[in-house]
């Protein structure tokens, strides 16, 4: 995999935004891919797709319905705008509900694909990790929808996480968003010390 080049074909903001609960902090990833935006559409939203770039989806997958990701978030889909918008509650453990909106604008067999994803954090926890904490598993799971658009038969493997390149992958985008953190108003000793903080957390075997 060419770590460098998915490194830098994603950009990305660290921001603010609102959601029910109250004001948050907002992290977003933008990149283009090299498919129509039916297609991206259409892999972000059917269940069987997503099971083959991300994780099984179970639910009522429609406006108003339920979804739950196997191991990991759930909740409600709050907007459903085929083929450009979809907003759905992300509810994961016992944490505070949070917002993941995906905005797609389709020109020719490209697309631009937006996520933005909005939590009210716990300041101890932003001082400490700031916005790769949810950034970089954001950027590796683009890893996955960027091999299913391109066509590849298989998932990335479930231990590729502790792999040399995955490691210098993670190690790249908490370096990214360290730059987004920084870019946003944060001061240079902020942004590397929840970089190295969060990198490691990524990186660090459990005991």
């Amino acid at each position: 995999m060419d770590i460098v080049g998915q490194i830098n074909q994603i950009h990305r903001e660290v921001g603010t935004g609102r959601i029910p609960a109250g004001d948050g902090r907002t992290v977003l990833l933008r990149r283009d891919f090299d498919a129509p935006i039916d297609d991206v559409w259409d892999a972000c939203t059917d269940a069987d797709r997503i099971s083959r770039w991300f994780l099984p989806v179970t639910g009522d997958l429609r406006l108003g319905g339920t979804y739950q990701l196997e191991g990991n978030a759930g909740g409600e889909i709050l907007r459903c705008e085929p083929p450009r918008l979809l907003r759905v509650s992300w509810i994961f453990g016992e944490l505070p509900p949070t917002e993941v909106e995906v905005r797609l604008t389709g020109a020719d067999d490209r697309t631009v694909f937006e996520l933005e994803h909005v939590a009210i954090v716990d300041p101890a926890m932003w001082e400490q990790f700031g916005p790769g904490a949810v950034g970089i598993g954001w950027d590796l799971t683009l890893i996955g929808l960027t091999a299913h658009l391109s066509g590849a038969s298989t998932q990335i493997p479930k231990d590729w996480q502790r792999t040399p390149a995955a490691l210098e992958f993670i190690t790249r985008s908490g370096e990214a968003w360290g730059v987004a953190y920084q870019k946003s108003g944060a001061t240079a000793d902020e942004a590397e010390a929840t970089t190295r903080t969060t990198i490691a957390a990524y990186t660090t075997p459990p005991a």
